[in-house]
């Protein structure tokens, strides 16, 4: 268990989804009207979920708090890229349009699995060393 919180401001995993919030903002200005309240603002959340969550895991107190916000943001990551290419094959939106966000996506979303992957194999080898070290204490006796 950690007493400190994380620097978000560190991970490269939160800088690639922080930086793409914007040019998602912009970009869906573009979607017609009557998406205002359906793609337009699920594509919105879901971009500005991805930092959010990595940032508010950032305080949590355990590695397995903090992989559940990570995991969050990574579902994010993915829901924003499936969003992109949906806004294609519904005709809102141009393949040239979205191919530079999709490729930073897919490298975050590759980042933050790394991420998830290392602080999941750190939980793993902290409940081994848990364990390892309680089977050597001695019993107390009756």
């Amino acid at each position: 268990m950690r007493a400190m919180s994380r620097d978000y401001t560190q991970l490269r995993a939160f800088n690639l989804v922080d930086k793409v919030v914007v040019d998602v903002y912009v970009l869906t200005r573009s979607l017609p009207e009557d998406e205002r309240y359906g793609l337009q603002a699920q594509m919105r959340r879901a971009t500005v979920s991805a930092p959010a969550n990595i940032v508010e895991g950032s305080v949590r107190r355990s590695d397995k708090a903090y992989l559940v916000y990570l995991e969050t943001s990574l579902g994010s990551a993915c829901e924003v890229r499936y969003l992109l290419r949906l806004a294609v094959r519904l005709g809102f939106l141009k393949t040239e349009e979205i191919s530079s966000l999709e490729a930073r996506y897919s490298d975050a979303i590759r980042t933050l699995q790394k991420l998830i992957d290392t602080i999941a194999r750190s939980i793993k080898s902290q409940k081994r060393q848990t364990r390892a070290g309680e089977s050597r204490k001695p019993k107390a006796e009756s």
